[in-house]
């Protein structure tokens, strides 16, 4: 029978892997809240998230997207039963973030690093990473770290280009990325070497950086002068909360235990690459 990944959540990353799964010849259904507000690629099922009851029984593969909320993790709220239940499933991949790593104050981190989570956002996404991990007795799970996540339609080029583009200047901070396309290539890689047992991986470039040298390489690549360096303690003061989280946070994250595992390289290495292909119309 022809494997079945559900994807709970067709969100930004979640259409890009759903793209390449269907590529490789699995079945694809996606979840979302609201369909009608969704682009569906061609040849994917989009199911109402409180009708994917179906699609669950009959899957091999599931990805989760979706973020936990207050009340902990959508997805196991509304299916831990029937995912316990799926006879078929061999593989799940939950999509955390590597913010739950906390501040390092520059400091690097591995897949092996202890979780250290820095805020609410966060503390509630190391405890959805261990309710999935449950799951790792019965079908292969992967715990999935995503850095800061660009690619086409949304990457610096679109922030200068709407003029919101902010070039802030903290020396020392920079920032882990990981291009659209390379979290597709991820997880598609991670489903084909599953193994027993619960995993760790750290999807994120190879080239840590501060978000003001991503911004001007932007602008030099747009040919327009980039935006003014802009100090962060006068940056912080209109900043969301959301914002000011990520920016009181500083740590490298290292890669180089999941590319081994899984056989693979990033096809963006680094921001430069990545920004080169979204201009050329290519890495979506």
């Amino acid at each position: 029978m022809t494997d079945r990944l559900v994807i709970a959540g067709l969100g930004y990353a979640g259409a890009a892997v759903a793209v390449a799964a269907r590529e490789a010849g699995m079945d694809v259904v996606a979840t979302a809240r609201d369909p009608a507000t969704r682009r569906v690629p061609a040849g994917v099922a989009l199911v109402a998230f409180d009708a994917a009851q179906a699609a669950i029984a009959a899957a091999t593969h599931i990805l989760v997207t979706a973020a936990p909320g207050e009340g902990g993790d959508p997805v196991l709220a509304r299916y831990r039963a029937a995912i316990g239940a799926a006879e078929r499933l061999r593989w799940i991949g939950y999509c955390s973030t590597t913010g739950v790593y906390g501040d390092r104050q520059g400091g690097a981190v591995d897949e092996d690093s202890a979780a250290a989570p820095g805020s609410d956002r966060t503390r509630r996404r190391v405890a959805a990473e261990r309710d999935w991990a449950s799951f790792g007795d019965r079908c292969a799970v992967d715990i999935i770290r995503l850095a800061g996540i660009y690619g086409p339609g949304r990457s610096a080029f679109d922030d200068l280009r709407a003029g919101a583009a902010r070039r802030i200047d903290r020396p020392g901070h920079k920032f882990s990325r990981i291009h659209v396309t390379d979290i597709a290539l991820g997880v598609m890689a991670a489903m084909a070497a599953a193994t027993s047992g619960v995993r760790v991986l750290n999807f994120a470039d190879d080239v840590p950086a501060p978000s003001a040298e991503v911004i001007a390489h932007a602008a030099s690549l747009l040919g327009i002068a980039p935006p003014p360096l802009v100090s962060f303690e006068a940056a912080k003061q209109t900043m969301t909360p959301m914002a000011l989280s990520f920016w009181r946070e500083n740590r490298v994250v290292l890669n180089r235990k999941t590319k081994t595992a899984l056989g693979i390289s990033w096809r963006y290495p680094s921001y430069r690459e990545g920004l080169a292909a979204i201009l050329a119309g290519a890495g979506s």
